[in-house]
């Protein structure tokens, strides 16, 4: 390797540590730059409300919008999400179901429903793949609000679509008679 070479590799290597050197001084400068995010919760009435769909009752707790809002310029940042936990329980004595998932809906003062994406929700750790009689479940919703509706008096009610198959459930017992032989 000649002299020349050498010196190429050193200038290479100094170039190189130089622009690593601005890139994260500009990553750096970015972070600084943009503003923390807060989170505003903005509570429903009533917070708990029960819920009956044929052989399935429980309730809804704790309904509640959260917005994202940048701190100090007080900017929304991003769609609020309503969040609640459904709770249910399988109140029959012969019907067992499997839980599919959910669809929230928001109708206006008006009682038309405010169109908004992504409201459907499915359940997840349902203790089995079915709800027998007895047992019950609970789980978070989280599903995008209506930004519109969190002005004052602009959304009447929240409606809870379930989607479910019911399954028939039967115990029985079977006697089989036995003899001890030799």
């Amino acid at each position: 390797m000649t002299r020349r070479d050498l010196w190429r590799i050193w200038w290479g290597a100094i170039i190189f540590l130089v622009a690593i050197a601005a890139l994260g001084q500009a990553a750096g400068q970015r972070a600084a730059s943009s503003a923390p995010i807060d989170e505003k919760t903005i509570p429903l009435k009533p917070s708990v409300t029960f819920v009956k769909a044929s052989f399935l009752t429980g309730e809804l707790q704790d309904l509640r919008v959260t917005e994202r809002v940048e701190h100090g310029t007080g900017k929304v940042v991003g769609t609020p999400m309503l969040r609640a936990r459904l709770t249910l329980t399988n109140d029959s004595e012969d019907q067992a179901a499997r839980l599919l998932g959910g669809k929230i809906e928001y109708i206006d003062a008006e009682g038309k429903r405010i169109p908004i994406a992504h409201t459907i929700f499915p359940f997840i750790g349902v203790p089995t793949d079915r709800l027998d009689p007895g047992m019950h479940t609970s789980q978070v919703i989280e599903v995008p609000f209506p930004p519109a509706a969190l002005k004052a008096n602009a959304i009447r009610e929240v409606s809870l679509e379930l989607t479910y198959l019911p399954i028939p459930y039967r115990e029985d017992t079977v006697s089989i008679p036995v003899y001890v032989g030799s």
